[in-house]
């Protein structure tokens, strides 16, 4: 496969050959995993994330029943940029992540019910939710099917489960080999085929209703940091770009690698 990659002999799901602490995946997910991290500056991408999300929402919306679709749970929240879209949708809309700086942004700046805890362990009482959506977020999960195990059991018949994530069987990833923008353990630890995520939902009692691949925009700088930075340790030549002001603008693109799955509970 890939180096420090495994795939499953029997279902083939691809993952990383990683063992990692609590404390070791908090840590990658402080403050600095968003400013100078995997993200350049997620804040200051802020005009361009609410675009995804909102070419995201308005395919969700379509599956939507406003009578029996009403309270939202989004699971690693980040800043809220995508409750904060969609809130006036629902009758509640809530947020869980374990960065303190997203969580404080997201309470303080936007106003949003957000919760900085482990969904694993946080406990809802009573509460159920209609539509649960995880953004660009099942790869980065230590253990995939206990999030969908709990998330099964914090849904009814007919709630939603909407999600995002990289396709390894795609012909972009194909092509690219070890070399495809979504292989970078430790913090992407699942690749996701289409074949075996569906199997994977279906296994914990959701259907898919809804399986395509999605683009998304994207700033120049964010471009410029991922491919010059991340990519190539071309500190130098970034803060030029930067300074020259020529990563000042954004564009859209779909490279047909990204799925963006719709589930029901049956």
């Amino acid at each position: 496969m890939y180096a420090g990659i495994l795939r499953c002999r029997e279902c083939g799901h691809v993952f990383a050959d990683l063992q990692l602490s609590d404390e070791q995946l908090f840590e990658l997910y402080s403050e600095r995993f968003f400013t100078g991290g995997e993200f350049g500056d997620y804040p200051a991408s802020e005009p361009y994330i609410r675009r995804n999300f909102g070419a995201r929402f308005k395919v969700l919306r379509s599956f939507l029943d406003p009578a029996r679709h009403r309270h939202l749970l989004e699971i690693s929240s980040a800043y809220g940029f995508f409750l904060d879209h969609v809130r006036e949708h629902f009758a509640s809309a809530q947020g869980l992540d374990i960065t303190d700086a997203g969580v404080r942004y997201a309470r303080e700046r936007l106003k949003i019910d957000v919760t900085q805890a482990d969904f694993l362990t946080h406990d809802f009482g009573a509460q159920r939710f209609d539509v649960v959506c995880l953004w660009d977020t099942i790869e980065h999960l230590r253990s995939p099917q206990f999030f969908l195990e709990k998330i099964a059991e914090q849904t009814e018949s007919g709630a939603l489960l909407a999600l995002t994530t990289g396709d390894i069987g795609s012909l972009n990833a194909r092509l690219r080999k070890e070399r495809w923008r979504m292989i970078h353990p430790p913090t992407h630890l699942h690749y996701f085929s289409r074949q075996t995520l569906i199997r994977l939902l279906n296994s914990y009692g959701f259907d898919v209703i809804y399986d395509r691949y999605c683009g998304f925009h994207r700033s120049a700088d964010d471009t410029a940091y991922m491919v010059l930075v991340l990519r190539h340790g071309k500190n130098r030549l970034y803060e030029l770009l930067r300074r020259s002001r020529v990563t000042e603008f954004g564009f859209y693109l779909n490279l047909y690698d990204i799925l963006y799955v719709i589930a029901r509970r049956r």
